[in-house]
């Protein structure tokens, strides 16, 4: 959705047993008929479209398939990433 201009970190927890924790997950959930791709307004002449636009209930297809599963960044550059110019995949 950022068309990469905002990266996401990869992280951990870690179990602390001198100190509680509360984790609280979110999470945003697209409508099954929408559609999931770079905001329009982070797509510009200068910083065209990374990552092409598809449908949400195709995209969870392919992420949860059993090629991808378990292994997320394979399915969005594999599969999402456009590369020159040309969707990969």
């Amino acid at each position: 959705m950022t068309n990469g201009i905002y990266r996401s970190t990869m992280h951990r927890a870690v179990v602390n047993s001198q100190k509680e924790r509360l984790s609280i997950a979110t999470f945003y959930g697209p409508g099954w008929s929408g559609n999931i791709g770079p905001a329009p307004t982070l797509v510009t002449p200068e910083r065209p479209a990374l990552f092409k636009t598809i449908g949400v209930e195709d995209f969870y297809k392919g992420y949860l398939s059993p090629e991808h599963l378990g292994k997320p960044k394979s399915y969005i550059n594999d599969v999402l990433r456009i590369q020159n110019g040309h969707v990969k995949g």
